[in-house]
């Protein structure tokens, strides 16, 4: 006589972020890493494609996280927490771009032109090199247009989440991605949703050096 076939374990729900917040608020700082660790690669990727560097968006993400943890009890649940946080991160990063003094004009967008590549040894380069010339291709976009490819092809976010965390309209959000899809170009474009998400690779090791460095400073103040 066989024994029935026992029942699949219920997956594990991750804690929603508003119960982390709360428990936050509560006093308990040390929640504060699990929503470190769940929204670093999201943040890193948006502010990486504003500034246009590792280093420095390594430095917006901390910062957007202390401002974050400091304006913690001012997030009053109207938008999700995600989004919240995302916007935080551009303000900063847009932040260090208008201190830069690199903002591109709207001229040198539709002025901007992308040649496709010819078929050389670049087309059978390894997955590792095409990602490096799919990132620098993103790189070379405008500041506002990069922003969005990061949201809605890298991060795989919706028109709608895309225009609540820059501030837009749905309609604009569209619109940008459309110029950028025109400015990568169709050989870019066909091969962007495989390789997209190993741009700005966020490996284990940027995730602890930020989540160190932030609750370091946290336990400073």
């Amino acid at each position: 006589m066989s024994l029935p076939a026992k029942a699949p374990a219920a997956a594990i729900e991750p804690e929603p972020d508003q119960h982390v917040v709360e428990r936050v608020l509560g006093g308990d700082v040390a929640a504060f890493e699990l929503l470190m660790r769940r929204y670093n690669q999201r943040l890193f990727r948006v502010a990486r494609s504003i500034v246009g560097d590792d280093a420095e968006a390594e430095d917006v993400v901390q910062q957007a996280y202390l401002s974050a943890y400091q304006h913690l009890d001012q997030f009053a649940g109207r938008s999700q927490f995600s989004t919240w946080l995302t916007r935080i991160a551009v303000y900063e990063a847009a932040a260090r771009r208008r201190a830069q003094h690199r903002l591109v004009s709207a001229a040198d967008i539709d002025a901007m032109q992308f040649k496709p590549a010819k078929p050389n040894a670049a087309d059978e380069a390894s997955r590792r090199e095409l990602g490096q010339v799919l990132a620098a291709a993103v790189d070379a976009l405008p500041e506002e247009l990069r922003a969005v490819v990061a949201l809605r092809m890298i991060e795989n976010l919706s028109t709608a989440e895309t225009a609540e965390c820059l501030e837009l309209t749905p309609a604009n959000v569209k619109t940008r991605l459309h110029r950028a899809r025109v400015l990568l170009r169709s050989w870019i474009d066909a091969r962007i949703g495989q390789e997209a998400r190993q741009l700005y690779a966020f490996d284990g090791a940027r995730c602890d050096r930020i989540v160190e460095r932030v609750l370091s400073r946290l336990a400073e103040g």
